[in-house]
């Protein structure tokens, strides 16, 4: 929508967490050691879904030490779209410009933020991406591969876009998308979530660009990956592009 470069401003990253007490303090220290060593003006805010492990607990303890640490209690685990929604509501609500989510379980290498944050200066949406030229993943296996690149491919044919990484949860919206989405319609949960926010993204016309990640697969705490969040994901995308209308051509 806005061609021209821009310089950044505050940026804050969402992390929700679900029982990842082994991950969350070195999660959160990494970031913000990432964000510092590039010079940049950066909070971290955690999202719990009322982990039972005591994981809001170790992040309340970081924020009462570290001003740029924030954390956002909900009562419940409801998904993960809803807690990122959360997370951008509370990110705007204090001025940040730059908004980026990412998962608490070091797949996505916090060494990477400041070059997604770098990327949004000439984009509005910039996506960490697996499936761009450069982009891989390590530790995984055949099925998961299949599942998670075939996933894309599908979404990619139905709704109309050179998007590669359409499931990718590592990203950084300038704060005009946020606002310009209706966060509230937003319905999608996890891979679905990923998938509707960037096509609501194309819809209004942002730009989007694609960076080049190395996602690797946690090694600390369960996964939350499973059979529901694929099925959510392969109904939505049908559902997205009857009520939502193809992207426009630019």
């Amino acid at each position: 929508m806005n061609d021209a470069p821009v310089t950044t401003g505050p940026a804050w990253v969402c992390i929700p967490t679900y029982n990842e007490r082994e991950n969350v303090h070195g999660l959160v220290a990494a970031v913000r050691s990432s964000l510092d060593s590039a010079g940049l003006d950066g909070h971290v805010l955690v999202i719990d879904d009322g982990s039972p492990d005591g994981t809001g607990a170790i992040a309340d303890l970081m924020a009462e030490s570290d001003a740029r640490v924030h954390v956002l209690h909900r009562a419940e685990k409801c998904g993960i779209g809803p807690a990122y929604i959360d997370g951008f509501r509370y990110a705007l609500a204090q001025g940040a410009e730059i908004i980026l989510e990412m998962d608490c379980d070091f797949s996505h290498d916090p060494a990477s933020v400041p070059r997604l944050i770098e990327a949004a200066r000439g984009a509005d949406l910039v996506i960490g991406s697996r499936y761009t030229p450069g982009g891989g993943v390590t530790d995984w296996g055949l099925v998961r591969r299949g599942i998670s690149r075939g996933g894309c491919l599908y979404a990619q044919a139905i709704l109309g876009t050179s998007v590669r990484d359409l499931t990718g949860g590592f990203k950084c919206f300038r704060r005009q998308v946020l606002e310009a989405i209706p966060l509230d319609e937003v319905s999608g949960q996890g891979y679905g979530f990923q998938v509707e926010m960037t096509y609501r993204t194309l819809l209004a016309g942002f730009r989007v660009v694609e960076v080049p990640i190395t996602f690797t697969d946690r090694t600390v705490g369960q996964s939350k990956m499973s059979g529901d969040i694929v099925l959510e994901a392969a109904t939505l995308v049908p559902r997205l592009r009857r009520r939502l209308g193809s992207i426009p051509r630019r």
